[in-house]
């Protein structure tokens, strides 16, 4: 058995081909967020480690519906399929993934709906070894709660025990899905691309927040921003950029909550990188009020900036807190009460810059994706190894 656990890792499977791994996911590039960089991040390693790599996802993007994407196409050497659906945003249906799997070796699902569901239910069929990251799930919002119990507790019941192993993202989503899952249930917490905004973070503490990711009613901009009124209020050279896309929140409906205070709040839609890196060196605090994370990637990315975060206490960020001191949680359900973190965390950061600044690098790189990737690919080898046998 370990001669072949290290045949495979060396790629020695097929007549010496290496193996093929398939990612299904219903959104990636282009498009932008948390989902999407876990996965990019996961192929960029894997290419780096023995592994052959295809993406199959849906071929629109759900913040820019009109925007026409070809079928095949390869970014920076991940290969691209893209596949038509139908349905909703929530559960979109492409039943012709099946198509793009046949020649895999091992397909790693992400996310916890249609193509989580379908690929369980006609294993039979395909008879592909099979591992899904949950990513927080279908938990976001507690809309539809009583639904998603009765759904969580027979379809996705069923629909976990096909998979080889179910790997968890966060502690949090550990406990959701021990309440369903058995002995396939793993933790792998999420990387993050910590090179990404390293060290960006402005030097000299500047009273500027920033706050990034979907604009998606679970982010609850308009408790940070009823925060930000508070701020202001006390102080006026406070400011705030929100950067993101549109997702069930428009940008205009993400503008209008800023009515009164635009000056102080800035809205910006589907930067770059180097965009957003420009307005994070204007910033010393990130901020979220997110009621719900499946992790929290994107206060990992912050920290790795110099940014000091502040959180809403939901579960992933409470984690992370309970590991890294310097992360303020605050309730936004207050707007007083977030106001308050703001300005207490913004204390801490104008008393020690340098100190706070480094020590929040530092304890990013505990997130870096080398470790990560590491741990996905010992997986990869152990599911490829057990089908070998058979």
């Amino acid at each position: 058995m370990k001669r072949l656990e290290e045949d495979l890792a060396a790629g020695a499977i097929g007549g010496g081909v290496k193996p093929l791994i398939v990612h299904v996911v219903r959104q990636f590039l282009p498009n932008r967020g948390g989902l999407e960089d876990v996965v990019y991040n996961l192929c960029r390693q894997a290419l780096r480690n023995g592994f052959r790599i295809r993406v199959v996802t849906l071929n629109s993007l759900f913040s820019d519906p009109a925007r026409q994407l070809s079928d095949h196409e390869t970014i920076d050497g991940i290969d691209i399929v893209r596949i038509p659906w139908k349905g909703s945003t929530r559960y979109p249906v492409a039943p012709s993934v099946l198509r793009h799997i046949a020649d895999a070796d091992l397909v790693h699902v992400h996310a916890v709906d249609f193509f989580f569901d379908f690929l369980a239910l006609t294993r039979v069929v395909h008879g592909k070894p099979m591992i899904a990251t949950t990513h927080g799930g279908f938990f976001h919002t507690r809309r539809f709660a009583a639904v998603k119990a009765v759904w969580f507790n027979t379809l996705t019941r069923f629909s976990s025990s096909r998979y080889d192993y179910l790997v968890g993202c966060s502690h949090s989503d550990v406990a959701t899905f021990s309440l369903i899952a058995g002995k396939n249930l793993e933790l792998i917490e999420n990387g993050a691309d910590t090179a990404k905004f390293h060290d960006l973070a402005a030097r000299v503490p500047l009273k500027r927040l920033i706050t990034i990711g979907r604009f998606s009613s679970n982010k609850r901009l308009d408790r940070l921003v009823a925060a930000m009124r508070v701020v202001i209020a006390s102080d006026p050279e406070w400011s705030l950029d929100i950067v993101g896309v549109p997702s069930d929140l428009t940008e205009a409906d993400v503008t209008g909550l800023a009515q009164g205070i635009d000056a102080h709040v800035q809205v910006h839609i589907g930067l770059q990188n180097s965009e957003i890196g420009a307005l994070i060196a204007q910033s010393s605090l990130f901020v979220s009020a997110s009621e719900y994370e499946g992790f929290g990637l994107v206060a990992i990315e912050a920290m790795s900036a110099g940014l000091l975060p502040v959180l809403q206490d939901n579960g992933a960020y409470a984690a992370l807190a309970a590991k890294h001191g310097l992360i303020r949680l605050a309730d936004f359900t207050r707007a007083e009460h977030g106001a308050q973190a703001i300005l207490a965390a913004w204390q801490k950061s104008n008393s020690a810059p340098g100190s706070v600044r480094a020590t929040l690098m530092r304890e990013a790189e505990d997130y870096s994706w080398d470790s990560v990737a590491r741990r996905y690919f010992q997986l990869y080898r152990t599911t490829l190894a057990q089908y070998a046998c058979h």
